[in-house]
Protein backbone atom coordinates (compact mmCIF):
# COMPACT_ATOMS: atom_id res chain seq x y z
CA UNK A 1 0.00 0.00 0.00
CA UNK A 2 1.59 3.36 0.86
CA UNK A 3 3.82 4.80 -1.74
CA UNK A 4 7.06 6.85 -1.84
CA UNK A 5 9.07 8.79 -4.03
CA UNK A 6 12.22 10.47 -4.18
CA UNK A 7 14.16 12.57 -6.67
CA UNK A 8 17.88 13.90 -7.11
CA UNK A 9 18.97 16.31 -9.75
CA UNK A 10 19.20 19.96 -10.97
CA UNK A 11 15.90 21.19 -9.83
CA UNK A 12 13.95 21.72 -6.05
CA UNK A 13 12.98 18.70 -4.94
CA UNK A 14 10.03 19.75 -2.80
CA UNK A 15 7.74 20.48 -5.91
CA UNK A 16 8.33 17.63 -7.54
CA UNK A 17 8.22 15.52 -4.79
CA UNK A 18 5.08 17.02 -4.02
CA UNK A 19 3.50 16.37 -7.43
CA UNK A 20 4.73 12.79 -7.04
CA UNK A 21 2.62 12.13 -4.28
CA UNK A 22 -0.30 13.54 -5.24
CA UNK A 23 -0.05 11.18 -8.28
CA UNK A 24 0.62 7.88 -5.54
CA UNK A 25 -1.99 9.59 -2.97
CA UNK A 26 -4.25 6.41 -4.66
CA UNK A 27 -2.27 4.08 -2.67
CA UNK A 28 -3.24 5.79 0.56
CA UNK A 29 -3.65 8.51 2.02
CA UNK A 30 -3.74 8.50 5.68
CA UNK A 31 -0.62 11.07 6.23
CA UNK A 32 2.12 12.13 4.24
CA UNK A 33 5.52 13.60 4.44
CA UNK A 34 8.92 14.96 2.71
CA UNK A 35 12.41 14.72 3.84
CA UNK A 36 15.17 17.13 2.20
CA UNK A 37 19.05 17.50 2.63
CA UNK A 38 21.55 20.03 1.87
CA UNK A 39 23.79 20.34 4.88
CA UNK A 40 21.14 18.71 7.39
CA UNK A 41 18.26 16.80 6.74
CA UNK A 42 14.50 18.83 7.16
CA UNK A 43 11.22 16.86 7.50
CA UNK A 44 7.74 17.73 7.07
CA UNK A 45 5.25 15.09 7.54
CA UNK A 46 1.63 15.58 8.50
CA UNK A 47 -1.71 13.68 8.90
CA UNK A 48 -4.48 13.95 6.39
CA UNK A 49 -4.37 14.68 2.85
CA UNK A 50 -1.80 15.98 0.57
CA UNK A 51 -3.96 18.78 -0.58
CA UNK A 52 -4.63 19.98 3.22
CA UNK A 53 -1.40 20.42 4.36
CA UNK A 54 0.96 21.00 1.38
CA UNK A 55 1.68 24.67 1.68
CA UNK A 56 3.50 23.47 5.28
CA UNK A 57 6.68 21.83 3.23
CA UNK A 58 7.02 24.98 1.11
CA UNK A 59 10.11 25.67 3.05
CA UNK A 60 11.97 22.59 2.50
CA UNK A 61 15.11 23.08 -0.16
CA UNK A 62 17.11 21.38 -2.07
CA UNK A 63 17.87 19.10 -5.35
CA UNK A 64 17.35 15.68 -3.36
CA UNK A 65 14.62 14.48 -1.08
CA UNK A 66 11.80 11.81 -0.23
CA UNK A 67 8.24 11.82 0.16
CA UNK A 68 5.72 9.25 1.04
CA UNK A 69 1.98 9.17 0.82
CA UNK A 70 0.78 6.34 3.71
CA UNK A 71 -1.82 3.43 4.20
CA UNK A 72 -1.52 2.86 7.88
CA UNK A 73 -0.61 -0.53 8.57
CA UNK A 74 1.12 -0.47 12.02
CA UNK A 75 0.25 2.63 14.47
CA UNK A 76 -2.93 5.17 13.80
CA UNK A 77 -2.76 7.71 11.02
CA UNK A 78 -1.71 11.04 12.80
CA UNK A 79 1.88 13.14 12.75
CA UNK A 80 4.11 11.06 14.23
CA UNK A 81 3.38 8.15 12.58
CA UNK A 82 3.62 9.86 9.00
CA UNK A 83 7.01 9.30 7.39
CA UNK A 84 9.42 10.06 6.85
CA UNK A 85 11.24 8.24 9.81
CA UNK A 86 14.38 9.52 11.62
CA UNK A 87 17.49 8.05 13.60
CA UNK A 88 17.82 9.64 17.05
CA UNK A 89 20.05 12.20 15.87
CA UNK A 90 17.65 13.61 13.16
CA UNK A 91 20.78 12.84 10.54
CA UNK A 92 19.05 9.65 8.32
CA UNK A 93 15.28 9.44 6.88
CA UNK A 94 13.75 7.33 5.73
CA UNK A 95 10.44 6.40 4.00
CA UNK A 96 9.37 2.63 3.89
CA UNK A 97 6.33 1.23 1.99
CA UNK A 98 6.08 -2.78 3.01
CA UNK A 99 5.85 -4.37 6.56
CA UNK A 100 8.87 -5.19 8.44
CA UNK A 101 7.28 -8.71 10.85
CA UNK A 102 10.26 -8.48 12.72
CA UNK A 103 10.08 -5.20 13.72
CA UNK A 104 8.82 -5.58 17.57
CA UNK A 105 11.97 -8.22 18.01
CA UNK A 106 14.04 -5.21 16.54
CA UNK A 107 12.47 -2.22 18.38
CA UNK A 108 13.21 -3.95 21.76
CA UNK A 109 17.00 -4.42 20.67
CA UNK A 110 17.51 -0.78 19.63
CA UNK A 111 15.49 0.33 23.23
CA UNK A 112 17.86 -1.75 25.01
CA UNK A 113 20.48 -0.04 23.05
CA UNK A 114 19.64 3.33 24.26
CA UNK A 115 17.74 4.27 20.80
CA UNK A 116 14.58 6.56 21.39
CA UNK A 117 11.24 5.82 19.63
CA UNK A 118 8.85 8.86 18.44
CA UNK A 119 6.33 6.56 16.62
CA UNK A 120 4.21 3.10 16.88
CA UNK A 121 5.49 2.29 13.23
CA UNK A 122 7.34 -0.56 11.96
CA UNK A 123 9.27 1.64 9.75
CA UNK A 124 11.34 3.66 12.20
CA UNK A 125 13.42 0.82 13.04
CA UNK A 126 15.02 0.92 9.85
CA UNK A 127 16.30 4.53 10.76
CA UNK A 128 18.01 3.42 13.83
CA UNK A 129 19.68 0.55 12.55
CA UNK A 130 21.04 2.39 9.71
CA UNK A 131 22.02 5.01 12.33
CA UNK A 132 23.89 2.12 14.25
CA UNK A 133 26.27 1.19 10.99
CA UNK A 134 26.61 4.85 9.61
CA UNK A 135 29.85 6.62 9.33
CA UNK A 136 29.35 8.74 6.30
CA UNK A 137 28.91 6.04 3.88
CA UNK A 138 24.67 5.98 3.37
CA UNK A 139 25.14 2.80 1.28
CA UNK A 140 27.41 0.58 3.53
CA UNK A 141 25.30 1.29 5.83
CA UNK A 142 22.30 0.70 3.84
CA UNK A 143 23.42 -2.86 2.97
CA UNK A 144 24.43 -4.10 6.49
CA UNK A 145 20.96 -3.04 7.57
CA UNK A 146 18.57 -4.63 5.11
CA UNK A 147 20.02 -8.51 6.50
CA UNK A 148 18.73 -7.50 9.58
CA UNK A 149 14.93 -6.91 8.15
CA UNK A 150 12.51 -9.44 7.85
CA UNK A 151 9.27 -8.90 5.95
CA UNK A 152 8.51 -6.45 2.92
CA UNK A 153 9.95 -3.44 1.93
CA UNK A 154 10.44 -0.81 -0.40
CA UNK A 155 12.70 2.17 1.13
CA UNK A 156 14.63 5.32 0.10
CA UNK A 157 16.95 6.83 2.45
CA UNK A 158 18.50 10.25 2.77
CA UNK A 159 21.77 10.94 4.98
CA UNK A 160 23.09 15.08 6.30
CA UNK A 161 25.53 16.13 4.04
CA UNK A 162 25.29 13.48 1.55
CA UNK A 163 23.55 14.23 -2.06
CA UNK A 164 22.44 10.67 -2.19
CA UNK A 165 19.74 8.58 -2.08
CA UNK A 166 19.82 4.66 -1.21
CA UNK A 167 17.11 2.63 -2.62
CA UNK A 168 16.17 -0.97 -2.30
CA UNK A 169 13.83 -3.54 -2.22
CA UNK A 170 12.08 -6.60 -1.65
CA UNK A 171 8.81 -7.84 -2.15
CA UNK A 172 7.20 -4.66 -2.71
CA UNK A 173 7.67 -2.27 -6.12
CA UNK A 174 9.85 0.42 -6.28
CA UNK A 175 10.98 2.05 -10.24
CA UNK A 176 13.17 4.52 -11.22
CA UNK A 177 13.01 7.09 -13.38
CA UNK A 178 15.49 8.34 -16.15
CA UNK A 179 15.74 12.09 -16.87
CA UNK A 180 18.16 14.45 -18.10
CA UNK A 181 20.85 14.60 -15.21
CA UNK A 182 18.41 13.47 -12.73
CA UNK A 183 17.16 10.40 -11.15
CA UNK A 184 13.07 9.53 -9.59
CA UNK A 185 12.52 6.80 -7.69
CA UNK A 186 8.74 5.81 -7.23
CA UNK A 187 6.28 3.22 -6.18
CA UNK A 188 4.90 2.71 -9.64
CA UNK A 189 4.95 5.03 -12.89
CA UNK A 190 2.29 7.08 -12.19
CA UNK A 191 4.51 9.94 -10.95
CA UNK A 192 7.41 9.74 -13.58
CA UNK A 193 5.16 10.40 -16.64
CA UNK A 194 5.68 14.55 -16.28
CA UNK A 195 9.48 13.96 -16.23
CA UNK A 196 10.46 10.77 -18.46
CA UNK A 197 9.50 7.54 -20.24
CA UNK A 198 12.45 5.82 -19.20
CA UNK A 199 12.40 3.06 -16.62
CA UNK A 200 14.50 0.82 -14.55
CA UNK A 201 11.82 -1.57 -12.58
CA UNK A 202 14.22 -2.98 -9.90
CA UNK A 203 14.48 -6.61 -8.78
CA UNK A 204 13.82 -8.17 -5.48
CA UNK A 205 16.82 -7.86 -3.84
CA UNK A 206 18.05 -4.70 -5.89
CA UNK A 207 19.90 -1.65 -3.47
CA UNK A 208 20.22 1.65 -5.77
CA UNK A 209 23.05 4.49 -5.18
CA UNK A 210 21.29 7.50 -6.52
CA UNK A 211 23.63 10.36 -7.21
CA UNK A 212 23.71 14.06 -8.44
CA UNK A 213 24.02 14.21 -12.30
CA UNK A 214 21.61 11.76 -13.01
CA UNK A 215 23.62 9.02 -11.96
CA UNK A 216 23.04 5.98 -10.92
CA UNK A 217 24.66 2.34 -9.94
CA UNK A 218 22.46 -0.74 -8.77
CA UNK A 219 23.58 -3.66 -7.51
CA UNK A 220 22.79 -7.60 -6.18
CA UNK A 221 24.35 -9.28 -3.85
CA UNK A 222 27.15 -6.54 -3.49
CA UNK A 223 27.66 -7.04 -7.06
CA UNK A 224 26.56 -4.18 -9.79
CA UNK A 225 24.19 -5.71 -12.17
CA UNK A 226 22.54 -4.12 -15.04
CA UNK A 227 18.92 -3.82 -15.32
CA UNK A 228 17.28 -2.52 -18.54
CA UNK A 229 15.71 0.96 -19.36
CA UNK A 230 12.34 0.30 -20.76
CA UNK A 231 9.85 2.76 -22.49
CA UNK A 232 6.69 3.57 -20.81
CA UNK A 233 3.43 3.32 -23.06
CA UNK A 234 1.17 5.69 -20.91
CA UNK A 235 1.28 9.52 -21.20
CA UNK A 236 0.45 12.03 -18.15
CA UNK A 237 -2.96 13.25 -19.88
CA UNK A 238 -3.74 9.24 -18.57
CA UNK A 239 -3.04 10.77 -15.60
CA UNK A 240 -5.65 13.67 -15.40
CA UNK A 241 -8.98 14.22 -14.57
CA UNK A 242 -9.93 15.93 -18.21
CA UNK A 243 -12.92 17.82 -16.83
CA UNK A 244 -14.55 14.99 -15.29
CA UNK A 245 -15.72 15.63 -11.47
CA UNK A 246 -13.72 12.43 -10.12
CA UNK A 247 -11.29 9.93 -11.86
CA UNK A 248 -13.75 7.16 -11.36
CA UNK A 249 -16.00 8.98 -13.86
CA UNK A 250 -13.50 9.55 -16.44
CA UNK A 251 -12.71 5.59 -15.94
CA UNK A 252 -15.99 4.81 -16.27
CA UNK A 253 -16.41 6.48 -19.28
CA UNK A 254 -12.69 5.78 -20.90
CA UNK A 255 -14.15 1.64 -20.44
CA UNK A 256 -15.32 1.72 -24.21
CA UNK A 257 -11.68 2.42 -25.35
CA UNK A 258 -9.92 0.36 -22.96
CA UNK A 259 -11.87 -2.72 -23.66
CA UNK A 260 -11.17 -2.03 -27.66
CA UNK A 261 -7.43 -1.81 -26.96
CA UNK A 262 -7.28 -4.71 -24.98
CA UNK A 263 -9.31 -7.02 -27.50
CA UNK A 264 -7.33 -5.08 -30.54
CA UNK A 265 -3.67 -6.09 -28.83
CA UNK A 266 -4.88 -9.87 -29.13
CA UNK A 267 -2.90 -12.63 -27.49
CA UNK A 268 0.72 -13.03 -28.35
CA UNK A 269 1.68 -16.34 -29.55
CA UNK A 270 3.35 -17.51 -26.91
CA UNK A 271 0.44 -16.82 -24.22
CA UNK A 272 -1.46 -18.80 -27.15
CA UNK A 273 -0.16 -21.83 -27.21
CA UNK A 274 -0.14 -22.22 -23.60
CA UNK A 275 -3.62 -21.34 -23.54
CA UNK A 276 -4.18 -24.18 -26.09
CA UNK A 277 -2.30 -26.78 -24.44
CA UNK A 278 -4.01 -26.40 -20.71
CA UNK A 279 -6.36 -28.91 -19.44
CA UNK A 280 -7.04 -27.89 -16.70
CA UNK A 281 -6.78 -23.85 -15.81
CA UNK A 282 -6.94 -21.90 -12.09
CA UNK A 283 -6.83 -18.88 -11.61
CA UNK A 284 -5.85 -16.46 -8.35
CA UNK A 285 -6.81 -13.31 -7.81
CA UNK A 286 -8.50 -11.21 -4.82
CA UNK A 287 -11.39 -8.67 -4.76
CA UNK A 288 -12.53 -7.05 -8.05
CA UNK A 289 -9.99 -9.43 -10.32
CA UNK A 290 -11.50 -12.49 -8.38
CA UNK A 291 -14.80 -11.68 -9.95
CA UNK A 292 -13.56 -11.74 -13.37
CA UNK A 293 -12.08 -14.65 -12.34
CA UNK A 294 -15.05 -15.93 -11.46
CA UNK A 295 -16.94 -15.04 -14.44
CA UNK A 296 -14.10 -16.55 -16.56
CA UNK A 297 -15.41 -19.63 -14.76
CA UNK A 298 -19.01 -19.75 -15.55
CA UNK A 299 -18.31 -18.86 -19.15
CA UNK A 300 -15.46 -21.21 -20.12
CA UNK A 301 -16.42 -24.60 -18.51
CA UNK A 302 -19.88 -24.41 -20.50
CA UNK A 303 -18.40 -22.93 -23.78
CA UNK A 304 -14.99 -24.53 -23.68
CA UNK A 305 -15.46 -27.42 -21.65
CA UNK A 306 -12.21 -27.34 -19.70
CA UNK A 307 -12.00 -27.40 -15.60
CA UNK A 308 -12.36 -23.75 -13.99
CA UNK A 309 -10.47 -24.03 -10.50
CA UNK A 310 -11.09 -20.27 -8.83
CA UNK A 311 -9.28 -19.30 -5.75
CA UNK A 312 -9.01 -16.22 -3.44
CA UNK A 313 -5.20 -14.81 -3.37
CA UNK A 314 -5.31 -14.30 0.43
CA UNK A 315 -6.59 -17.66 1.52
CA UNK A 316 -4.82 -19.95 -1.31
CA UNK A 317 -0.92 -19.17 0.46
CA UNK A 318 -2.66 -21.07 4.23
CA UNK A 319 -4.63 -24.00 2.16
CA UNK A 320 -3.53 -24.42 -1.13
CA UNK A 321 -5.12 -26.89 -3.10
CA UNK A 322 -3.48 -29.61 -5.51
CA UNK A 323 -2.36 -28.03 -9.02
CA UNK A 324 -2.84 -29.18 -12.32
CA UNK A 325 -2.59 -27.52 -15.73
CA UNK A 326 -2.38 -23.17 -16.20
CA UNK A 327 -2.21 -21.36 -13.26
CA UNK A 328 -3.41 -17.64 -14.31
CA UNK A 329 -2.55 -15.11 -11.89
CA UNK A 330 -5.52 -11.74 -12.16
CA UNK A 331 -4.05 -8.52 -11.02
CA UNK A 332 -4.50 -5.05 -11.92
CA UNK A 333 -1.28 -3.74 -10.33
CA UNK A 334 0.34 -6.53 -10.62
CA UNK A 335 1.68 -6.56 -6.96
CA UNK A 336 -1.04 -7.77 -5.15
CA UNK A 337 1.29 -9.56 -2.03
CA UNK A 338 -1.40 -12.54 -1.83
CA UNK A 339 -1.63 -12.98 -5.29
CA UNK A 340 2.26 -12.58 -6.06
CA UNK A 341 2.79 -15.34 -3.26
CA UNK A 342 0.35 -17.66 -5.25
CA UNK A 343 1.98 -17.73 -8.24
CA UNK A 344 5.32 -18.24 -7.00
CA UNK A 345 4.18 -21.66 -5.43
CA UNK A 346 2.31 -22.64 -8.27
CA UNK A 347 5.66 -22.33 -10.00
CA UNK A 348 7.17 -24.22 -7.29
CA UNK A 349 5.23 -26.55 -8.20
CA UNK A 350 6.08 -26.75 -11.79
CA UNK A 351 2.62 -25.17 -13.14
CA UNK A 352 3.18 -23.27 -16.13
CA UNK A 353 2.02 -19.71 -15.43
CA UNK A 354 0.01 -16.73 -17.26
CA UNK A 355 0.15 -12.90 -15.04
CA UNK A 356 -2.81 -10.79 -16.41
CA UNK A 357 -1.95 -7.29 -15.38
CA UNK A 358 -2.43 -3.54 -16.86
CA UNK A 359 0.90 -2.61 -15.38
CA UNK A 360 4.31 -3.09 -17.58
CA UNK A 361 7.14 -3.98 -15.68
CA UNK A 362 5.14 -5.07 -12.53
CA UNK A 363 6.65 -8.10 -9.91
CA UNK A 364 3.79 -10.42 -11.51
CA UNK A 365 5.25 -10.17 -15.48
CA UNK A 366 8.72 -11.40 -13.73
CA UNK A 367 7.58 -13.75 -11.65
CA UNK A 368 4.96 -15.58 -14.16
CA UNK A 369 6.49 -17.45 -17.32
CA UNK A 370 4.10 -15.67 -19.34
CA UNK A 371 1.91 -12.10 -19.51
CA UNK A 372 -0.94 -10.78 -20.80
CA UNK A 373 -0.78 -7.14 -20.42
CA UNK A 374 -4.40 -4.94 -20.23
CA UNK A 375 -4.66 -2.20 -22.01
CA UNK A 376 -6.73 -0.28 -19.65
CA UNK A 377 -3.63 3.14 -19.14
CA UNK A 378 -3.53 4.37 -15.73
CA UNK A 379 -6.12 3.78 -12.92
CA UNK A 380 -6.21 6.31 -10.56
CA UNK A 381 -9.54 6.07 -8.51
CA UNK A 382 -9.21 3.49 -5.86
CA UNK A 383 -12.23 1.26 -7.14
CA UNK A 384 -11.58 -0.63 -10.14
CA UNK A 385 -13.85 0.16 -13.26
CA UNK A 386 -12.05 -0.08 -16.31
CA UNK A 387 -9.12 -2.00 -15.10
CA UNK A 388 -12.49 -4.98 -14.41
CA UNK A 389 -13.65 -4.36 -18.18
CA UNK A 390 -9.78 -4.90 -19.17
CA UNK A 391 -9.39 -7.45 -17.05
CA UNK A 392 -12.82 -9.54 -18.77
CA UNK A 393 -11.59 -8.15 -22.59
CA UNK A 394 -8.10 -10.41 -21.85
CA UNK A 395 -10.31 -13.30 -20.10
CA UNK A 396 -12.83 -13.34 -22.65
CA UNK A 397 -10.49 -13.45 -25.29
CA UNK A 398 -8.78 -16.75 -23.76
CA UNK A 399 -12.29 -18.30 -23.59
CA UNK A 400 -12.82 -17.14 -27.30
CA UNK A 401 -9.34 -18.80 -28.20
CA UNK A 402 -10.35 -22.06 -26.76
CA UNK A 403 -13.81 -21.71 -28.93
CA UNK A 404 -11.60 -20.92 -32.03
CA UNK A 405 -12.77 -17.77 -32.72
CA UNK A 406 -16.72 -18.33 -32.32
CA UNK A 407 -16.85 -14.77 -30.60
CA UNK A 408 -14.65 -12.54 -32.30
CA UNK A 409 -17.79 -10.75 -33.64
CA UNK A 410 -19.41 -9.79 -30.14
CA UNK A 411 -15.94 -9.30 -28.56
CA UNK A 412 -14.67 -7.07 -31.11
CA UNK A 413 -18.21 -4.67 -30.90
CA UNK A 414 -18.91 -4.92 -27.26
CA UNK A 415 -17.29 -1.11 -26.56
CA UNK A 416 -20.48 -0.18 -28.81
CA UNK A 417 -22.61 -1.04 -26.36
CA UNK A 418 -20.70 -0.45 -23.21
CA UNK A 419 -20.65 3.16 -24.82
CA UNK A 420 -24.47 3.26 -25.04
CA UNK A 421 -25.09 2.02 -21.40
CA UNK A 422 -22.76 5.10 -20.35
CA UNK A 423 -25.92 6.95 -21.43
CA UNK A 424 -28.68 4.97 -19.59
CA UNK A 425 -31.39 7.25 -17.17
CA UNK A 426 -30.48 5.19 -13.41
CA UNK A 427 -31.68 8.25 -11.40
CA UNK A 428 -34.71 6.64 -9.77
CA UNK A 429 -32.63 3.26 -8.91
CA UNK A 430 -29.78 6.19 -7.57
CA UNK A 431 -32.57 7.64 -5.60
CA UNK A 432 -33.57 4.05 -4.02
CA UNK A 433 -30.22 3.52 -3.10
CA UNK A 434 -29.15 6.40 -1.33
CA UNK A 435 -32.21 6.26 0.78
CA UNK A 436 -31.11 2.40 2.00
CA UNK A 437 -29.28 1.46 4.42
CA UNK A 438 -28.61 -2.56 2.82
CA UNK A 439 -29.19 -3.06 -0.61
CA UNK A 440 -28.91 -6.53 -2.36
CA UNK A 441 -27.58 -7.79 -5.79
CA UNK A 442 -28.31 -10.60 -7.49
CA UNK A 443 -28.14 -12.86 -10.69
CA UNK A 444 -27.84 -16.35 -12.07
CA UNK A 445 -24.81 -17.25 -13.95
CA UNK A 446 -22.53 -15.47 -15.13
CA UNK A 447 -24.01 -12.71 -13.59
CA UNK A 448 -23.84 -13.83 -9.58
CA UNK A 449 -20.37 -12.63 -10.01
CA UNK A 450 -21.27 -9.75 -11.97
CA UNK A 451 -23.87 -8.76 -8.83
CA UNK A 452 -21.02 -9.79 -6.40
CA UNK A 453 -18.73 -6.81 -8.04
CA UNK A 454 -21.51 -4.51 -8.44
CA UNK A 455 -22.51 -5.14 -4.05
CA UNK A 456 -18.62 -4.16 -3.57
CA UNK A 457 -18.72 -0.92 -5.85
CA UNK A 458 -21.61 0.09 -3.88
CA UNK A 459 -20.04 -0.82 -0.72
CA UNK A 460 -16.66 0.55 -1.09
CA UNK A 461 -17.66 4.13 -2.11
CA UNK A 462 -20.63 4.55 -1.14
CA UNK A 463 -20.79 3.02 2.41
CA UNK A 464 -24.17 1.46 1.62
CA UNK A 465 -23.93 -2.17 2.87
CA UNK A 466 -24.33 -4.54 -0.04
CA UNK A 467 -24.20 -8.45 -0.34
CA UNK A 468 -24.16 -9.87 -3.86
CA UNK A 469 -26.05 -13.41 -4.37
CA UNK A 470 -26.57 -15.90 -6.34
CA UNK A 471 -30.39 -15.34 -6.64
CA UNK A 472 -31.87 -18.54 -5.79
CA UNK A 473 -29.63 -18.49 -2.39
CA UNK A 474 -31.66 -16.09 -1.43
CA UNK A 475 -34.32 -18.15 0.25
CA UNK A 476 -31.50 -20.01 2.15
CA UNK A 477 -31.57 -16.92 5.10
CA UNK A 478 -31.39 -13.29 3.55
CA UNK A 479 -34.37 -13.41 2.65
CA UNK A 480 -34.79 -12.82 6.37
CA UNK A 481 -33.36 -8.97 5.46
CA UNK A 482 -35.91 -8.28 3.21
CA UNK A 483 -38.04 -5.10 3.82
CA UNK A 484 -39.97 -2.49 1.67
CA UNK A 485 -36.97 -0.74 2.81
CA UNK A 486 -34.29 -2.93 1.10
CA UNK A 487 -33.76 -2.84 -2.65
CA UNK A 488 -32.62 -5.38 -4.82
CA UNK A 489 -30.75 -5.29 -7.84
CA UNK A 490 -31.50 -7.78 -10.17
CA UNK A 491 -29.49 -9.36 -13.69
CA UNK A 492 -32.60 -10.82 -15.16
CA UNK A 493 -31.75 -11.16 -19.39
CA UNK A 494 -32.41 -14.00 -22.08
CA UNK A 495 -31.17 -17.37 -21.22
CA UNK A 496 -31.85 -20.64 -19.57
CA UNK A 497 -32.46 -18.58 -16.10
CA UNK A 498 -34.99 -16.53 -17.32
CA UNK A 499 -38.07 -18.36 -16.26
CA UNK A 500 -36.14 -18.74 -12.49
CA UNK A 501 -34.58 -15.78 -12.08
CA UNK A 502 -38.41 -13.82 -12.74
CA UNK A 503 -39.90 -16.42 -10.43
CA UNK A 504 -37.08 -15.23 -7.89
CA UNK A 505 -38.00 -11.84 -7.95
CA UNK A 506 -41.51 -12.36 -7.86
CA UNK A 507 -40.77 -14.00 -4.09
CA UNK A 508 -39.11 -10.96 -3.80
CA UNK A 509 -41.65 -8.25 -4.32
CA UNK A 510 -43.90 -10.94 -2.64
CA UNK A 511 -42.35 -10.12 0.63
CA UNK A 512 -42.62 -6.26 -0.29
CA UNK A 513 -38.62 -5.56 -1.26
CA UNK A 514 -38.59 -3.21 -4.21
CA UNK A 515 -36.68 -4.65 -7.21
CA UNK A 516 -34.69 -2.90 -9.68
CA UNK A 517 -34.07 -4.92 -12.42
CA UNK A 518 -31.09 -4.64 -15.67
CA UNK A 519 -32.59 -6.21 -18.26
CA UNK A 520 -32.65 -6.41 -22.06
CA UNK A 521 -34.49 -3.56 -23.97
CA UNK A 522 -38.05 -4.19 -25.07
CA UNK A 523 -38.26 -6.98 -22.11
CA UNK A 524 -42.26 -5.57 -21.39
CA UNK A 525 -42.94 -8.88 -18.94
CA UNK A 526 -39.57 -8.03 -16.64
CA UNK A 527 -40.28 -3.88 -16.58
CA UNK A 528 -43.73 -5.66 -15.51
CA UNK A 529 -42.94 -6.98 -12.43
CA UNK A 530 -40.46 -4.76 -11.03
CA UNK A 531 -40.07 -1.14 -9.45
CA UNK A 532 -37.11 -0.16 -11.50
CA UNK A 533 -36.45 -1.04 -14.78
CA UNK A 534 -33.21 -0.40 -16.55
CA UNK A 535 -32.40 -1.81 -19.67
CA UNK A 536 -29.14 -2.64 -21.40
CA UNK A 537 -28.57 -3.75 -24.97
CA UNK A 538 -30.40 -6.47 -26.26
CA UNK A 539 -26.79 -8.28 -27.82
CA UNK A 540 -24.75 -11.72 -27.23
CA UNK A 541 -24.26 -12.79 -23.31
CA UNK A 542 -20.91 -11.99 -23.26
CA UNK A 543 -21.49 -8.38 -23.68
CA UNK A 544 -24.36 -8.24 -21.35
CA UNK A 545 -21.91 -9.42 -18.92
CA UNK A 546 -19.87 -5.82 -19.70
CA UNK A 547 -22.92 -3.87 -20.23
CA UNK A 548 -24.90 -4.68 -16.63
CA UNK A 549 -21.00 -4.44 -14.86
CA UNK A 550 -20.61 -0.88 -16.18
CA UNK A 551 -24.39 0.02 -15.15
CA UNK A 552 -23.74 -0.95 -11.83
CA UNK A 553 -20.65 1.03 -11.32
CA UNK A 554 -22.53 4.22 -12.16
CA UNK A 555 -25.27 3.09 -9.89
CA UNK A 556 -22.54 2.80 -7.43
CA UNK A 557 -20.56 6.07 -8.31
CA UNK A 558 -23.93 7.97 -8.22
CA UNK A 559 -25.13 7.09 -5.36
CA UNK A 560 -21.96 7.73 -3.44
CA UNK A 561 -22.15 10.81 -5.21
CA UNK A 562 -25.30 11.88 -3.88
CA UNK A 563 -24.57 10.66 -0.20
CA UNK A 564 -21.32 13.28 -0.56
CA UNK A 565 -19.19 10.37 -0.16
CA UNK A 566 -15.33 10.86 -1.03
CA UNK A 567 -15.36 8.66 -4.41
CA UNK A 568 -11.69 8.59 -5.36
CA UNK A 569 -10.67 7.89 -2.26
CA UNK A 570 -13.32 5.77 0.03
CA UNK A 571 -12.43 5.78 3.73
CA UNK A 572 -9.74 2.84 4.86
CA UNK A 573 -9.01 2.01 1.13
CA UNK A 574 -6.13 1.88 -1.39
CA UNK A 575 -5.60 0.80 -4.76
CA UNK A 576 -3.01 -1.18 -4.42
CA UNK A 577 -2.93 -4.18 -1.71
CA UNK A 578 1.00 -4.56 -1.40
CA UNK A 579 1.18 -6.48 1.97
CA UNK A 580 -0.61 -9.00 3.55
Amino acid sequence: MCGIVGYIGRREATPILIQGLKRLEYRGYDSFGLATVGSAVEVYKKNGRISDGEAGAAHLAGSTGIGHTRWATHGEPNDLNAHPHTDCLGRIAVVHNGVIENYGELKRQLEERGHTFRSETDTEVIAHLIEEHYDGDLLAAVNATLPLLRGSYAVLVIAENTQRIVAARDASPLVLGVGDAEVFAASDMTPLLEYTERVIFLEDGDVADLTPGGCYTIYHDGQTVERPIELINWCVEDTRKGGFAHYMLKEIYEQPQSFYETIRAGIDDHVREMIREADEITLVACGTSYHTALIFKYLAEPLCGIPVRVEVGSEFKYFTPPLHGLVIAVSQSGETADTIAALKMAKARNCPTLAITNMQGSTVTRVADETFLMRAGPEIGVAATKSYTAQLAALMQIVNLRCEGAFDDALSHAHLAIGDVLLQDIHEAVALCAKAEHVFFVGRGPFYPVSMEGALKMKEISYVHAEGYAAGELKHGPFALLTEETPVVAICTPGPTYGVMASNIKEMKARRAPVIALGVAGDTELAEIVDIFIPIPNTHYLVQVLTASVVLQLLAYHTACALQRDVDKPRNLAKSVTVE
